[in-house]
């Protein structure tokens, strides 16, 4: 009689844990980011923050990564649910081209469109235009960066390939020493706005941010089109106190087909209806527009992300 009130017991404890842990159960997604020490990371810490703390039983594990090449093949390989990316990034990786030559990559589809990562122009005081380079010393980012393919797609709707000037390889810091020390003449940096290597550079050197007018901004969305727009303001660095025109790419989420449309229309609504919230957290979060949002997605969006942008208009 004993035996049989002790397993009834252990029977009624079994169910009970099995019953708690049902519903206390989360859904954790994995979020590839980027360096510990980057804009990607600590951007994705808030989102994922108050992402959990909006939808029930979400939870989010960020991984440190090596940011958007890397974050596309985790997502594709199912390695991870969701990931932060440039947006001319993952148009390579979808359609084999540049960086994914050959080797396209599916599985993966957009969410939204976060924030500005700018193409920055910085050059000597003594250059106007980016016409102007020709003949010059420029660093136009680390070999087979993203950064290199932006200088090479501007140099080219101003008629301008890289035989034109003498090319520099060089990581931004490195880029803003080299302009510091008369090594170089201008160099490329794709970043958020403010960029703390300009910032730095232009408080002891006299600089200018080269613009691209309309004119070739327009060209340039058109032959690609994940570029956008983007207005540096005056007063951003040292010494630049007008408005400068330039282009930008979007710090962009990517999520798995696979995941659940509801889950993906919740995260979007969520993402960009406590859009204060995230600001609150990380700076970048006051950026977060849905109509900019979909502005500089060229590549399929998410069924769920899709329903959210279509009820409030933006598509």
């Amino acid at each position: 009689m004993k035996r049989k009130i002790l397993v009834i017991g252990l029977v009624m404890l079994l169910v009970f844990a099995l019953l708690l842990s049902g519903c206390s159960s989360k859904n954790t997604l994995k979020m590839a980011t980027g360096g510990t020490t980057g804009t990607y990371y600590a951007f994705s810490g808030a989102v994922s923050q108050v992402l959990s703390s909006k939808i029930n039983n979400l939870d989010f594990s960020v991984q440190s990564t090596g940011a958007s090449k890397a974050n596309i093949l985790l997502v594709a390989d199912k390695e991870a649910d969701i990931g932060i990316v440039q947006n001319d990034v993952m148009y390579y990786a979808y359609n084999g081209i540049d960086l994914f030559e050959g080797e396209a990559v599916k599985g993966f589809s957009a969410m939204a469109g976060c924030y500005a990562e700018v193409v920055q122009i910085v050059s000597k005081s003594s250059i106007n235009s980016i016409a102007d380079l020709k003949g010059k010393r420029v660093s136009v980012g680390d070999i087979g960066s993203g950064c290199e393919f932006n200088a090479r797609q501007i140099f080219e709707v101003y008629g301008m390939t890289f035989d034109d000037i003498e090319v520099h390889n060089l990581s931004f810091n490195d880029s803003a020493t080299a302009l510091k020390d008369d090594k170089i003449d201008a160099f490329f940096c794709v970043a958020g706005a403010p960029t703390t290597a300009i910032v730095e550079l232009a408080t002891s050197n006299s600089i200018k941010l080269l613009e691209v007018d309309d004119e070739h901004a327009d060209k340039l969305i058109a032959n690609y089109p994940f570029y956008t727009k983007y207005n540096v303001p005056g007063g951003t660095y040292k010494g630049v106190d007008s408005d400068v025109q330039t282009v930008a790419v979007v710090a962009t989420y990517i999520v798995s087909d696979d995941l659940d449309e509801d889950l993906v229309y919740n995260m979007t609504k969520a993402l960009f209806e406590n859009a204060d919230e995230i600001a609150k957290a990380h700076p970048k979060g006051a950026e977060l527009d849905p109509a900019y949002s979909v502005s500089g997605i060229s590549i399929p969006i998410h069924p769920g992300a899709l329903k959210y942008y279509k009820e409030i208009g933006v598509l």
